[in-house]
């Protein structure tokens, strides 16, 4: 018997197989009811992917399935004139800028609470570098703007991690690490899709696909692997890719083969599971049943691991709605349009021609058709065969399709500017092309918070399970301005605080170009230089940095060094003398910044007064040199 079938139940182990197949037969049964209410949605998403991919003649059918539309006859044009495509595309650039900075409050104003908040600080930004969050928000976002909802999952994996050896032994463990997974919309069932958010959720299944052979090496349960598709998770039919018309295929292969449905159910706290409640069944096994094992909450409170992102919110819905979607019926009519228009076309050109019956040979004009100097033989005393007029394209159908195309612009948010990277021919004045920008950078502002509120949530989740697990010594490193590494070692009970707050304000609000002009505009009005209207060499180095050149003079790199020292000087405890060689400008500058910034609240009177000491010393090494007037 498998450790991994045993439950825990007041810390004793023990095995029940009627109890197991009950609890078993539970979650099946839920998840099954789950997957009939969510049926609609999944079409949706379907219908929306299929769109995005090319195949724009598929529909949702009353079977409940998204079939391919038949054509009325053999000859009417069916090709895709994809401007969904290009809008999501265009979306997703825009939204890769959006990649928040966090930051974590310190809980109180003392130097050892100052030390930890840090050093949690560190942490967390090794454990996002580690974890990849960047592609995963490019891979969650992708989904949010088909399906119009993505997750992102965050667990404690203890396969992960450094290893560690085992004391008497020759073996090795490993310490464990954050691991953070994006899941689609098709893998997340709530338990009402009416449940806004995942808080308001009394229960939550995630199901995935995974292979037969991993699930016997994570739980030593021997199962049998099968086909199982990875939207419907249905393990009897096989879908395969299906061709759709012309050169487009259907929605791509989602298949997988010699895989097992895992079906991962969590329980929030509640009067009956103070702890919540977590259960793991594959097929007729049940693998895990006992408590929620991350505090991920508030307050150091257990709850799900899952954070939503969407592209636009459904009032009163669990799900997201994605432009895709809204865009669907104009597509449609353009398509229409644009293969009427083709066909009317190919008419005018080829011609429809008139024959009396039985006056000339039909099976050899309908194989060659009328070639330029092509002998025509007719039946004598019948009337010579001729083109019909075809008369020629309504002017309607062009009005219509430009009608369709700045309804393209309403729907999806996304101009002509930003989509083609060209101004609108009508458009001229340099305050309305800024003006254009301004909208399209507005109508995605409120995806673009979706997505900074999500990074806030992963940041506060994963600060929290590091210290909830983190119970063994490790490495953080912390690079500063100058690219000098700092190791610290660390242990889960060194996190103090998990207060995650933005760094950033919305990145679409101001693109980087923007910002440097307006750096250059500071420095045109004589914003930036000091009382004596000289620019500092503090100052230009800030500059430099803004505009991205903050290592690009090595002349700088010496005022560089001695602002570093400075720095490294306000944090010393004992006295200390100033050099010969230090640029007492800088030194003086950056002593009486940190004196009046509030980091020297958490220093003592004494620091203080050491600090104030330095300052004079420095001023007295400056009338020494002859650096400045009496």
């Amino acid at each position: 018997m498998s450790k991994m079938k045993k439950k825990i139940v007041k810390d004793k182990y023990f095995y029940n197989e009627t109890e197991d197949k009950v609890i078993v037969d539970f979650v099946k049964s839920d998840f099954v009811s789950r997957r009939n209410e969510r049926r609609a949605y999944e079409l949706t998403w379907e219908l929306n992917m299929n769109f995005m991919l090319g195949n724009q003649f598929s529909y949702i059918s009353p079977k409940g399935e998204v079939a391919d539309l038949d054509k009325n006859y053999y000859w009417e044009s069916r090709e895709v004139y994809n401007h969904i495509a290009p809008i999501v595309e265009t979306r997703l650039a825009k939204l890769g800028k959006v990649r928040p900075t966090v930051s974590i409050k310190p809980t109180g104003t003392d130097k050892e609470d100052v030390y930890c908040t840090k050093l949690s600080k560190a942490i967390l930004d090794n454990a996002i570098a580690r974890v990849g969050l960047s592609d995963l928000i490019s891979k969650a976002t992708s989904w949010s703007e088909v399906t119009g909802t993505a997750f992102y999952k965050v667990v404690w994996n203890e396969n992960m991690g450094s290893d560690i050896a085992i004391t008497g032994d020759d073996q090795t463990i490993k310490a464990g690490d954050v691991q953070v997974s994006v899941c689609s919309p098709f893998e997340i069932f709530p338990d009402s899709s009416g449940s806004a958010e995942i808080a308001d959720c009394e229960s939550i299944i995630h199901a995935r696909a995974y292979p037969a052979s991993a699930i016997r090496e994570m739980y030593g349960v021997e199962v049998e692997g099968t086909d199982v598709d990875t939207f419907t998770f249905d393990t009897t039919s096989v879908s395969g890719a299906v061709t759709g018309s012309g050169n487009v295929q259907k929605l791509i292969h989602h298949t997988k083969h010699d895989h097992v449905l895992l079906i991962e159910r969590y329980e929030k706290p509640n009067s009956t599971n103070k702890n919540g409640k977590l259960t793991i069944i594959c097929g007729e096994h049940l693998l895990f049943d006992g408590d929620l094992p991350y505090m991920v909450g508030s307050f150091n409170t257990r709850g799900y691991p899952f954070v939503k992102q969407v592209s636009n919110v459904m009032l009163g819905s669990f799900w997201g709605t994605s432009v895709v979607e809204r865009c669907i019926p104009l597509q449609r009519a353009y398509n229409a349009i644009k293969n009427r228009k083709h066909e009317f076309m190919t008419r005018l050109a080829s011609g429809v021609l008139a024959v009396e019956d039985g006056s000339v040979d039909i099976d050899n004009i309908e194989e060659e058709g009328l070639a330029p100097g092509k002998i025509l033989v007719y039946r004598n005393g019948s009337t010579p065969p001729k083109f019909m007029d075809a008369g020629t394209i309504p002017n309607d159908f062009s009005i219509e399709e430009s009608k369709i195309l700045n309804e393209f612009i309403t729907l999806s948010g996304v101009s002509e500017l930003m989509r083609d990277g060209a101004a609108p021919s009508n458009v001229s004045s340099g305050t309305a092309l800024n003006l254009l920008i301004e909208q399209d950078d507005t109508r995605l502002s409120v995806t673009a918070e979706s997505i900074r509120t999500a990074v806030k949530e992963i940041a506060s989740m994963i600060i929290r399970l590091c210290k909830q697990f983190a119970s063994t010594k490790r490495v953080a490193e912390i690079t500063d301005d100058e690219g000098s590494i700092e190791l610290y070692y660390w242990q889960g009970s060194d996190i103090t605080s998990d207060n995650v707050v933005l760094d950033t304000t919305n990145e679409l609000a101001e693109t980087p170009a923007q910002r440097k002009n307006n750096v250059l505009e500071l420095y045109r009005n004589g914003l930036l230089f000091d009382e004596n209207g000289k620019l500092s060499n503090r100052m230009r180095i800030k500059i430099l940095e803004a505009l991205g050149f903050g290592m690009f003079e090595l002349t700088e790199d010496m005022s560089g060094l001695h602002i570093k020292r400075a720095q490294k000087e306000n944090l010393e405890l004992e006295e200390l003398l100033p050099l010969d060689i230090d640029d007492h400008e800088l030194h003086i500058s950056e002593h009486t910044r940190f004196l009046l910034s509030a980091e020297s609240k958490v220093c003592s009177h004494e620091h203080k007064v050491a600090i104030d000491n330095h300052i004079r010393a420095h001023k007295q090494m400056q009338k020494i040199l002859g650096q400045t007037e009496e």
